[in-house]
């Protein structure tokens, strides 16, 4: 036996480099003992040098480094010394003992010496002492030595044993003998990761870490075996390795190879190892300790165990523990342990205890662990402290060649099969998995012995494990063997018997069995044929036994799933559940399916039609049993395809599906993926991608496909290109590279559908990109390339862009983030102007994108052969963006920039912003211009220009007629321009047109006001004086100025000045704008007075707060034509074609000298219509200065002062302003802060009204507010609500009015009045002529209310509203109103009015003549019987001729007759049976009956009749010989029901109006009502709506309604009419001339119904209103009731709500509405009219005179609508309601109806509610709404006003509503 650290290629050098660093630690603690030590082995060298060495470590080395140059025989000399003087660590001696050649300590005896608990015990470092003492420490050392020398040639011995006669369990003689361990193994494929990637996943949940334990980073180095261990770096502590690969890659052949080349030296640095496979752990049930664990699990030492643990954990850094398959352990981890530090050696622990204290370093610290799992199940622990990853892909190409060679090594035939593989893609595939290769090389051996190639060979990973049970079979029969089916059926019991025990295995977590648990048969046949192998369970406390385990995994997992689809105790319910992948892939307790993985891949394969015949055999059961079973898996994998799935899930439902090899499923499968499959950052391999290609190939649709650092080798690409359905492909990882990119070009020319390619963040160069693009060229279809952020510096470009001009149908190729030199990008600008079909170039700094018109086709052929014939063509189709921007682009590359411009003929945009262009650049290339043809815009910001730069970029806008605007900033370095866009496009060398001057100066001026108007943004620049006049030169002769924007450039008072000077020269000026130049107030009065000077001003907007505002508009000017055709023909001068001008001043801070010496400016502007002095802090005087000036005001309008604080004085004096202008027709104050005068065109056009709200009026304003409003004459309104008035202010007021005969409305609300208060205004109210009108309410709402008349009037109202009146009020209230004997109308709500009062109230209330009603609003009028409301009725004074009662609104009201006529009615007497009635209500009905002789009118509502209520109904109300109106809705009738009232209404032959809605009417109803209703000659309004009459009660009611011809309105709406009964009622409308309104509103019918109905519409030309809301009609149902709509003139109302009519239906409709001028109402709402709808709509409005309402609620109405729809409101004269809500207007929307509003003079409301306007759309409308008085209010709930802005406005305005309600 060689030295215990020498190998064959272990020499002396070798072993001294690998104890260096150790050493050299060691020393350097004692660098002096070195350096007197060295002296005496190296005498005769020197060692004075070292002295200038300072560091410990360098001396040290240096003297090692002479010791070893020495020679041999010195370094021998020197290491016995020090390992006798020194304490040395075990491990550092042992190897130091090793190199000089005492190494072999096989034969000494073991060392009695007492076992450290820990390796990491610190070690002295004293001088030994020579005495008898040291040398028994030698000794001791020496035995411990000998010791563990004795169990690592043992262990050796053992493992060599092992594996050189390994076989499977029980072959015989005749059976087929796979190669020997060392000939058969083949070495794997193995990608190293960064562990540190894994531990960053830690937050992950877990089944996420699990399936994708690797990051895109994780796979990139391939390593060897012993790469594994070298690439750990030794720092004392624990080294994990974990490897992981999917099920087959051979984990645990390769853990067992490595055991055995250990035992064969090759691992020197392990001087023990140990190897553990979970399977055998799960048997453990007890806690071992650690030394149980290596040993009385694994081997024995022989002798003395302690002393060989002491040394085994002194030496730990040298001891490597391999587990094996962490996914088979059946427990869950338990790491609690782990984090309590390092537990004592002695403790017993569980096996994952074990584990993981091992992982954690707390037990064998400094020991190498090696794992292998599955990549499914990792403990959150071994993510924190693994150092190495790595993953097992299993073999590649060569090395199944190199195992299929192996394998057939003695076959004559082996040649023939690797051609066999090589040629068959799908099997090739299928071998990258080294147990599947071995499946497959079984079955090929077996088919070349028996010559059966010619018969196909197994689709699936199920298939061919059957045809490898099949084999094993047949070999083991040998000469003998019979057909397939006499084989199983003498094995079947056995293979039933193998399926049971797989089965069993798996549900109880069971890898490993003992004899007891296998039946003899059983273990025969699978012994005989391989399929189990056997080996020694060592348990500890009991002797070895006997264990078997299926050869794999998979192969369990196979017979469980045979076992499952052939067992008659499972049914497939049983089934079901057991394959539910959904449940295995989101479960929490992974646990309950941890051992299969392959186990539904078998389920789905034995479920094809393939392995029917097979399972019916085994089954002995017939076809149809075991479709069933198949079917059951086939609808489960059906249903998973519908849930979300991540990309490893997917992946395993496309293995399961290609298993079943079942297109229909496959396609079902495919087409419930969402077209889109996304993998993200896990191993792909062959298998994966050719059963992804399996299901993608069989479905119909396209796909994508995105892999996003997914590892995986080429050939997935080759298998790849057989995917036929992939429209989108994309590639993003670092391991992309030019091979993968070749390798990809390769199949990219079979992809037929694929249209877009993307390969980015890879390592791609321009060598991978030649390759891509060589391939492209044959995928003409490709439609956009993404080769973003690789590594594509040079680039061949001319050849590369000669490719993809080929390709037709190429749309985009970006190139971004591939670090392309700037002469790269310009060599591609012009290779891309010079492509015909480029349509774009972007380049942004790293960003390099290419754009092609994607629609070549045979015209680019065709210019190909005619370019110079189609020249003209082109040019007129071509249209390229071309951005350069960041590119530091120079002066000097200006020229070669403007070349590359003038070669294209046609740029839509040019952006060379960014770069460094600078003066001198930029002048160049604006000089080249006219010969540059941009039809959009020029981007020249940040390129280092001065003013000089932008003086010659203005020039340019008068050299380049084709410029529109100019935006310039210094300050945010922005230099744009912008052009015309017109079809004419200049050629490269334009051809120069002769101008014939006529010799007239304004010929000149005529031309530049005929070319097209321009924009110059010249903003943020801080001009110098000095620059001024250069700027101002240059924009002097730019007289083709449409808009002027100079904001932000600091000029001041006297630029100002300067500019205005040139201002008339501007002629097409429109507007301009000068905000934030630093002006002062003089040059606000220069400013104004240009009002007059400069009259087509039309609007001038000044402010001098933060920050300042000018901004001037004008109105357009035009020039007239005369007949001539002369050029001269024009007018000299321009005049505006509007008039009106508009001045707003605000946030100016003025005095009464400087507001009088504005208004004197102003008086002197004759076209001043509007003046606006907002937020300018005007004191009493400065308003009183200004209101004197209005006289001399002529044209004003209006004048608006907001923001500013008024006193109750400074109030009156603006009231007082109608006494010093007669013009003045509203004052209006709000809330102290907000004045608006509204003028009149002339002296006596309008009445004149006045508000003051919220302005703090008090009783001490009020003599002087009446002095004001005498002195003009009473006005026609004034409100003077939310002010301060009080009771005493009230009386004042009343005091005045009672002596003044006016005709006034007096709003008084919210002015604190109490209920005496009340009561004074009643007193008055009651003895006053002139007040006709009183309207009170005391709640929230606060409500006064006067209305005063000084003509013949004979109203007398009185309403009270909740004015919590006590009973001495309510007593007061009877004694005032006992007075008014001229009172028509009193109305009571919720005043605590009783009974009892209400009672008094009736017989004190009387009038001289005519009718008086009274409304009575309590809640005690629900709760009274109708007989006590009647018997309440009777007490009125007078004659009753209607009684209302709706307990819904706890309504009681009367209207009586005077004087009251006491006459007998004989003949109503004479139809009742008094006899039959009960003697004591006799008497209460004949009072009834008399007091309602008159009764005209009976309407109760909610009210429940009992028997006698309903007889009293019946039989005395009902048959009075006045009623003509009786209304029951939504009642009851007990105990009778609704027919006994039927039958009573039989005896209403005067009646004229039948209201039963809401009273739960049937069709069983209906022809019982229909009796009753031809009684009724007289009936013109039916109202039956909300009740449940269908087809059948429609048909019974048409009959009668035939015969009423005097009906004038039918209300059916909300109940169940289908077409059938619309048809019916249809029929009958054609016979109802009277019929005036029709409301069919809610019922069920369907396009078909409706399109009859509006047919017979067509007959019914007197119909008012017509109302079919909610009917779902549809667009063909509108298209004829479109052509009705001309024949009925009349019509006024009109609703459609919610009638799915669509674009087409809304504009046919839209435009037949002209013909119904008569319209005043419309509802189109919730339909989506369309924009062609909406377009017609707006349009047909100007005809609509009589239009009040339109509601357009939920009709997708647009900003782009807005305009038309804000130009048609404007010209209808009677709007007043405008409902807009809930439609997708923005700002835009809200400021054009807000310019429309003034127009509107008698708009009350309108509604916007849930749009989606802004902070500019509402404040423009409450801009406009101060214009519009008329207004009550605008609706705003829930847009996108910020809540302080809405607050802010509604406190300015009240009428902005911005809350729900």
């Amino acid at each position: 036996m060689q030295p215990l650290c020498q190998t064959d290629d272990l020499n002396l050098e070798a072993s001294i480099a690998s104890a260096r660093p150790q050493l050299v630690e060691f020393l350097s603690h004692r660098p002096d003992w070195l350096l007197t030590t060295s002296q005496r082995f190296l005498p005769e060298v020197t060692l004075s040098g070292l002295d200038g060495i300072t560091d410990h470590k360098e001396k040290v080395s240096v003297l090692l480094d002479r010791l070893e140059k020495a020679g041999p025989a010195t370094w021998k000399q020197f290491v016995q010394y020090l390992c006798m003087e020194c304490d040395l660590p075990l491990d550092l001696e042992i190897l130091l003992m090793s190199c000089a050649g005492e190494g072999n300590l096989s034969q000494k005896q073991e060392a009695c010496v007492s076992v450290r608990a820990s390796s990491c015990v610190p070690k002295g470092f004293d001088r030994r002492r020579h005495s008898s003492s040291s040398m028994s420490d030698k000794d001791a050392k020496q035995q411990r030595l000998d010791s563990a020398e004795r169990y690592r040639h043992l262990l050796v011995n053992s493992v060599c044993q092992r594996y050189g006669s390994r076989r499977a369990a029980g072959p015989t003689q005749g059976q087929m003998q796979p190669p020997t361990f060392n000939q058969a193994f083949v070495n794997l494929v193995i990608r190293q990761s960064k562990a540190s990637r894994l531990k960053e996943r830690t937050d992950k949940p877990r089944e996420d870490v699990a399936l994708t334990p690797e990051t895109e980073e994780c796979v990139d180095t391939a390593v060897k075996v012993s790469d594994l261990f070298d690439s750990v770096v030794r720092s004392g502590t624990t080294k994990v390795i974990f490897l992981f690969g999917k099920p087959g890659t051979g984990k645990t052949m390769l853990m067992h190879r490595i055991y055995q080349k250990w035992a064969e030296g090759v691992l020197p640095q392990f001087l023990l190892a140990f190897l553990f496979e979970f399977r055998q752990l799960n048997l453990l049930k007890r806690k071992l300790t650690l030394k149980e664990l290596l040993f009385d699990l694994f081997l024995q030492p022989e002798d003395s165990p302690d002393a060989v643990f002491q040394q085994l954990l002194e030496n730990a850094q040298r001891t490597l523990i391999i587990f094996d398959g962490l996914d088979e352990f059946a427990d869950n981890m338990d790491v609690s342990s782990s984090a309590k530090g390092c537990p004592a050696l002695p403790s017993c622990m569980s096996i994952s205890e074990l584990f993981a204290d091992l992982c954690h370093g707390n037990l064998l610290p400094g020991c190498t662990v090696l794992v292998t799992s599955r990549p499914k199940r990792l403990p959150d622990f071994l993510l924190n402290t693994v150092d190495l990853l790595a993953e097992i892909w299993g073999f590649d190409h060569e090395k199944v060649e190199e195992y299929v060679s192996h394998y057939f090594h003695q076959h004559s035939f082996k040649e023939q099969v690797i051609a066999h593989l090589k040629n068959n893609t799908k099997l090739l595939s299928m071998c990258l998995i080294p147990a599947l290769c071995y499946v497959v090389c079984i079955c090929l051996e077996y088919l070349f012995l028996k010559h059966q190639m010619s018969v196909e060979l197994p689709q699936t990973m199920t298939q061919f494990y059957i045809k490898m049970l099949l084999i094993f079979i047949n070999k083991q029969q040998g000469e003998h063997a019979g057909s397939e089916e006499t084989q199983l059926n003498c094995n079947k019991k056995a293979i039933l018997g193998l399926c049971d025990l797989a089965l069993k295995g798996l549900e109880d977590k069971k890898l490993v069995f003992y004899v007891g648990d296998i039946p003899e048969h059983v273990k025969e046949f699978a012994s005989l044929h391989g399929l189990l192998t056997v080996f020694e369970v060592k348990t500890s406390g009991s002797p070895p036994e006997a264990g078997y385990a299926f050869v794999h995994l998979s192969l369990q997992e196979f017979f469980a799933a045979l076992c499952l689809m052939i067992s008659k105790r499972v049914d497939k319910n049983y089934l079901k559940k057991k394959f539910s992948l959904k449940s295995k892939w989101t479960s929490k307790n992974e646990a309950k399916t941890e051992f299969m993985e392959s186990f539904h891949i078998f389920l789905s394969g034995l479920s094809s039609k393939e392995c029917r015949t097979f399972l019916m055999l085994l089954a002995e059961q017939d076809e149809a049993w075991v479709q069933d079973k198949q079917d059951a898996i086939l609808q489960s994998l059906k249903r998973l395809a519908a849930t979300h799935l991540t990309g490893p899930k997917v992946i395993e439902l496309c293995h399961c599906t290609f298993e079943t090899q079942d297109l229909e499923v496959a396609q079902h499968i495919g087409s419930l993926l969402n077209f889109k499959y996304e993998f993200k950052k896990f191993r792909l391999m062959p298998l994966d991608m050719s059963a992804l290609v399996f299901v993608i190939n069989s479905g119909q649709d396209l796909t994508y496909l995105d892999f996003a650092g997914c590892p995986m080798d080429v050939d997935c690409l080759e298998v790849l290109a057989h995917c036929k359905n992939v429209a989108h492909l994309s590639f993003r990882s670092r391991r992309c590279g030019d091979d993968f990119a070749a390798a990809l070009s390769r199949s990219l020319r079979e992809m037929g559908s694929l249209k877009k390619l993307e390969l980015t963040g890879g390592i791609i160069t321009a060598k991978g990109l030649s390759n891509l693009v060589q391939a492209s060229s044959h995928c003409l279809q490709l439609e956009e390339i993404n080769l973003q952020d690789n590594r594509i510096r040079d680039l061949e470009v001319k050849r590369v862009m000669d490719v993809f001009a080929r390709m037709e149908k190429l749309k985009k190729i970006d190139l971004s983030y591939n670090s392309l030199s700037l002469n790269v990008v310009l060599a591609l600008a012009k290779e891309v102007v010079a492509c015909r079909s480029a349509t774009e170039l972007h380049v942004r700094k790293d960003t390099v994108i290419i754009h092609f018109s994607g629609q070549s086709g045979k015209v680019s052929r065709s210019l190909d052969l005619r370019w110079e014939e189609n020249k003209e063509h082109v040019t007129q189709t071509r249209h390229l963006k071309l951005c350069l921007h960041g590119r530091s682009l120079c002066p000097q590359h200006a020229e070669e920039i403007v070349a590359i411009l003038q070669s294209c003929p046609r740029l839509s945009e040019v952006d060379l912003s960014g770069n460094k262009l600078g003066d001198e650049g930029c002048s160049w290339l604006l000089k080249s211009l006219p010969w540059i043809s941009i039809s959009k815009q020029l981007d020249l910001s940040q390129n280092h220009l001065s003013v000089d730069g932008i003086c010659s970029l203005l020039k340019s806008v008068n050299t380049c007629q084709k410029i529109m605007e100019a935006e310039v900033s210094l300050w945010h370095k922005t230099a744009i321009l912008r052009f015309t866009g017109d079809s004419e496009s200049a050629s490269p060398h334009p051809r120069r047109e002769l101008v014939f001057s006529t010799g007239d100066p304004e010929d000149g001026e005529e031309n530049q006001t005929a070319s097209a108007s321009k924009k110059i943004r010249l903003t943020d620049s801080h001009f110098q004086v000095s620059n001024l006049e250069k700027l101002y030169a240059v924009l002097k002769e730019c007289s083709s100025i449409s808009e002027l924007d100079l904001s932000n450039n600091a000029l001041g008072d006297k630029g100002l000045w300067q500019l205005f000077q040139f201002l008339p020269n501007l002629k097409m000026l429109h507007s301009l704008k000068l905000n934030g130049n630093q002006i002062s107030l003089n040059s606000v009065f220069s400013l104004a007075r240009s009002l007059f000077t400069l009259e087509h001003i039309k609007t001038m907007n000044l402010s001098l707060g933060h920050p300042q505002v000018v901004h001037i508009t004008f109105w357009e000017r035009t020039r007239g034509r005369s007949t001539s055709r002369s050029r001269r023909s024009f007018l000299a001068h321009p005049k505006p074609v509007a008039s009106g001008q508009c001045f707003r001043l605000r946030d100016c801070t003025m005095g009464p000298e400087d507001v009088t010496r504005l208004c004197q400016v102003l008086a002197e502007c004759t076209q001043l219509t509007e003046i606006d002095l907002s937020g300018n802090s005007l004191c009493d005087k400065c308003i009183e200065r200004l209101l004197t000036f209005l006289p001399y005001l002529s044209h004003l309008k209006l004048l608006s002062i907001r923001k500013n604080n008024f006193s109750p004085c400074c109030t009156v004096l603006l009231v007082d302003s109608i006494n010093l202008c007669e013009r003045i027709r509203r004052v209006e104050v709000r809330s102290s802060e907000n004045a608006f005068l509204h003028f009149g065109t002339s002296i006596e056009s309008e009445e004149t009204s006045c508000r003051l709200t919220d302005c703090a009026i008090g009783p001490g304003q009020i003599d002087e507010l009446c002095r004001v409003l005498e002195q003009h004459g009473w006005l026609a309104e004034v409100d003077l609500s939310r002010n301060q008035l009080g009771d005493e202010g009230l009386r004042c007021l009343l005091d005045r009015l009672h002596q003044a005969p006016v005709t006034c409305s007096l709003n008084l609300s919210h002015n604190r009045i109490s209920q005496d208060g009340v009561l004074d205004l009643i007193n008055v109210f009651a003895t006053s002529g002139n007040i006709i009108e009183v309207q009170v309410s005391l709640c929230s709402k606060a409500t006064l209310i006067i209305k005063l008349t000084s003509r013949d009037d004979p109203r007398k109202i009185l309403r009270l509203t909740e004015c919590n009146f006590q009973p001495e009020h309510l007593e007061k209230l009877c004694f005032v109103l006992e007075k008014c004997s001229s009172l028509t109308e009193y109305i009571s709500s919720k005043n605590n009015m009783t009974v009892q009062t209400a009672e008094t109230l009736l017989h004190l209330l009387k009038r001289n003549l005519g009718p008086l009603k009274i409304s009575i609003e309590e809640p005690w009028v629900c709760k009274e019987s109708v007989t006590s409301l009647l018997g309440l009725a009777v007490q009125a004074y007078g004659n009753i001729t209607e009684i209302t009662i709706c307990k819904d609104k706890t309504l009681f009201q009367l209207c009586i007759g005077f004087p009251p006529c006491l006459k007998k009615v004989e003949a109503v007497v004479s139809r009742l049976n008094l006899y039959e009635l009960e003697v004591k209500c006799a008497c209460f009905y004949e009072r009834v009956r008399e007091k309602c002789a008159q009764l005209q009118e009976l309407r109760w509502s909610h009210v429940e009749l009992h028997g006698d209520e309903a007889e009293m109904l019946v039989n005395i109300l009902l048959p009075l010989p006045e009623l003509k109106k009786f209304g029951l809705t939504s009642s009851s009738i007990m105990p009778t029901g609704i027919d006994y009232l039927i039958t009573g209404l039989q005896k209403c032959q005067a009646i004229e109006e039948l209201n039963l809605g809401h009273m739960r009417l049937s069709d069983a109803t209906i022809p019982k009502l229909v009796l009753g209703l031809r009684e009724m000659p007289s009936l013109k309004r039916l109202l039956l709506n909300h009740n449940s009459i269908g087809n059948e009660g429609c048909s019974s009611l048409a009959e009668t309604l035939r015969k009423m011809h005097y009906l004038e309105e039918i209300n059916l709406s909300h109940n169940k009419i289908g077409d059938r009964g619309l048809i019916n009622i249809a029929a009958v409308l054609l016979e109802m001339p009277n019929l005036k309104r029709i409301n069919l509103s809610g019922n069920n019918p369907s396009p078909v119904g409706g399109e009859k109905l509006v047919e017979a519409l067509a007959c019914c030309k007197r119909v008012e209103e017509l109302l079919l809301s909610r009917n779902v009609f549809g667009d063909k149902t509108a298209v004829k009731l479109a052509l009705c709509l001309p024949q009925m003139s009349d019509l006024k109302i009109l609703h459609l709500q919610d009638n799915n009519i669509g674009p087409a239906g809304g504009t046919e409709l839209a435009r037949a509405l002209v013909g119904c001028q008569l319209l005043e109402e419309i509802s189109l709402s919730e339909n989506c009219l369309g924009e062609g709808g909406i377009h017609a709509l707006s349009e047909g409005l100007p005809c609509f005179e009589h239009l009040r309402k339109i509601d357009l609620k939920l009709c997708g109405i647009t900003d782009d609508a807005s305009r038309l729809l804000s130009h048609g409101f404007r010209q209808c004269p009677s709007m007043e309601e405008i409902i807009l809500s809930w439609n997708t207007l923005g700002d835009r929307g809200a400021q054009e109806l807000a310019s429309a509003l003034p127009r509107m003079e008698k708009l009350k409301m309108l509604d916007l509610e849930k749009n989606l306007i802004g902070a500019c759309g509402a404040t423009k409308l409450a801009e406009e709404l101060a214009k519009c008085p008329e207004i009550q209010f605008i609706r705003l709930w829930n847009n996108l006003v910020p809540k302080g802005l809405a607050e802010n406005l509604t406190s300015q305005d009240s009428r902005l509503c911005f809350s729900l309600y």
